[in-house]
């Protein structure tokens, strides 16, 4: 076999990196989400939420959805559910839809969803997520089934997938209510955050965490006493950003958000996305 000289390779390998990384549409802004129930998006999804969407609102299908014709790592349209076929809406809905009708149209966006009801922030950690799917209930474990066992793993993997198409923006994350009270959650989403850019190769000032608070006090919240310690969760990741709940509905479990906070939340997370790309922002119910 013929030995190519050595700068030979060194100038075919660049070559190809280039190739890989050029191929990307820097226009085609990616957006991870990971969480829990309220990002999964609670089962119900209301008439005027199907659609349409604009197609410049992608998901990414972690999953697979045979009734709507998604294949897992296939890109469609983001109508509702985006989690996986038996979830409902939820912020990322009103996020990217919010997104896409403020930037200009060139820009498109695209959303990678991993969330499971009811989960410890636990499940995502790498050193964690055994111990906790060990002891999980049966409904949850067939659920992290879906993921291959692994959702943060899963969560990569996609992602992996997404970059070829795009480049990551951001990161958002609906989680809390399992951990109420847990005075290291802040500490263990910094990890989680921290082996997110590592495994993708991200830097954290180039894609910010936006982590949404749980349903509020004013909405007689179960978890509420939880938001004060997702306050504090920039002062362990400094390119954190917590998104107010403050007058976002919440249904009558005290748990979950209606639609309609669905969609205002959704909003204010676009709003504060659009704020660090230095793009007007428009008016939302913001609290007081």
């Amino acid at each position: 076999m013929m030995k190519l000289p050595l700068r030979l390779l060194i100038l075919a390998g660049a070559l190809l990196f280039h190739v890989t990384v050029f191929s990307q549409d820097t226009n085609f802004h990616i957006y991870l989400c990971f969480g829990q129930s309220n990002m999964e998006g609670f089962p119900g999804i209301e008439e005027q939420d199907k659609g349409p969407v604009d197609e410049r609102f992608q998901v990414l299908a972690a999953v697979d959805f045979p009734k709507l014709e998604r294949t897992r790592g296939h890109w469609y349209p983001a109508i509702p559910p985006l989690c996986r076929p038996s979830a409902g809406l939820g912020p990322a809905d009103y996020f990217g839809r919010t997104l896409v009708s403020n930037l200009p149209p060139q820009i498109k966006v695209g959303i990678v969803h991993v969330a499971i009801g009811g989960c410890k922030i636990e499940l995502f950690g790498k050193d964690t997520f055994q111990a906790y799917s060990a002891t999980a209930p049966k409904w949850m474990t067939n659920t992290i089934a879906t993921y291959g066992g692994n959702p943060y793993l899963h969560l990569v993997e996609m992602a992996k997938l997404a970059q070829k198409d795009g480049v990551i923006r951001g990161v958002l994350l609906h989680q809390g209510e399992s951990n109420t009270n847990d005075r290291e959650w802040p500490r263990k989403v910094r990890d989680i955050y921290e082996n997110l850019l590592r495994d993708l190769n991200l830097k954290a000032d180039e894609v910010p965490l936006l982590a949404g608070e749980l349903v509020g006090a004013d909405q007689h919240g179960a978890c509420a006493s939880m938001n004060q310690i997702i306050r504090e969760l920039p002062k362990e990741i400094p390119t954190a950003h917590v998104i107010s709940s403050e007058g976002c509905e919440a249904r009558g479990d005290h748990l979950h958000f209606t639609p309609a906070g669905y969609r205002e939340l959704g909003s204010r997370y676009a709003q504060v996305m659009l704020s660090l790309l230095g793009r007007p922002v428009p008016e939302t119910k913001q609290p007081k």
